[in-house]
């Protein structure tokens, strides 16, 4: 499996659209694993747009220095910016709808492994009023030496797309800097007048104080390294 590292963000717009060509490409280059920090974004999904306050939520965004996107792949608005990690995994298959639900676990349980690499206590499930709720978010739990000890936090969302003969499966993963997703959100569902709890909007900094987008990605390297012969994938590469 080839790991290619994006140095930095192309924008909003051009991250997403690099990733439909690698979806479209992958059958003649074989599995691809990109990882990169983006652009300050908040990626809307295709209801979002239906609604009345979506324009009104698209410039709220804008205001907060957040580019909307729309996306063909998640549920309800996200945002991340350059404190996040975007994990895209982009493979070809022969079915690729028959495995569905075996990658939504699989890389929830390589994530969750990953961050417990950092002695974060994480774990693949929905919490109540996260922003763009799915069962498959990763969260993480306040320490019993934080403030708010047991207290549950979303840390990632993840999302996939399926064309024929290949699949893209793409985890948003917060890592530093919560505050400004908190915010942007609140403004971005007010305008959609969508409900949910900004408390439930964390990072893992927020769980260990300190921690870096490099040292996460240290540790998805070493899952991912450790369950390449499992997976098939022989040595990962950059």
């Amino acid at each position: 499996m080839k790991i290619l590292r994006q140095r930095e963000s192309l924008g909003a717009q051009q991250d997403y659209e690099s990733a439909m060509t690698l979806l479209a490409d992958v059958r003649r280059t074989g599995p691809v694993l990109r990882l990169y920090e983006p652009a300050p974004t908040v990626a809307f999904g295709r209801r979002d747009e239906l609604l009345p306050g979506f324009a009104a939520a698209a410039r709220a965004a804008r205001e907060s220095g957040f580019e909307p996107l729309v996306r063909k792949v998640g549920g309800r608005a996200a945002a991340y910016h350059g404190g996040c990690l975007i994990i895209d995994h982009v493979e070809a298959a022969e079915d690729p709808t028959s495995g569905i639900q075996d990658r939504y676990r699989l890389f929830g349980d390589m994530l969750v492994a990953a961050l417990e690499e950092l002695e974060v206590e994480a774990d693949v499930g929905e919490i109540p009023g996260e922003y763009c709720a799915g069962e498959h978010s990763v969260h993480g739990t306040h320490p019993a030496s934080s403030p708010e000890p047991g207290r549950k936090v979303k840390l990632a969302g993840t999302a996939q797309r399926v064309v024929g003969g290949a699949w893209y499966f793409s985890t948003v993963l917060v890592v530093e800097q919560s505050e400004p997703i908190r915010s942007v959100l609140t403004d971005v569902y007010s305008a959609l007048e969508l409900e949910w709890d900004p408390a439930t909007a964390g990072a893992v900094d927020d769980l260990r104080p300190g921690t870096t987008v490099a040292e996460v990605e240290r540790g998805l390297r070493k899952v991912y390294g450790m369950y390449s012969e499992y997976l098939g994938y022989g040595p990962l590469t950059d």
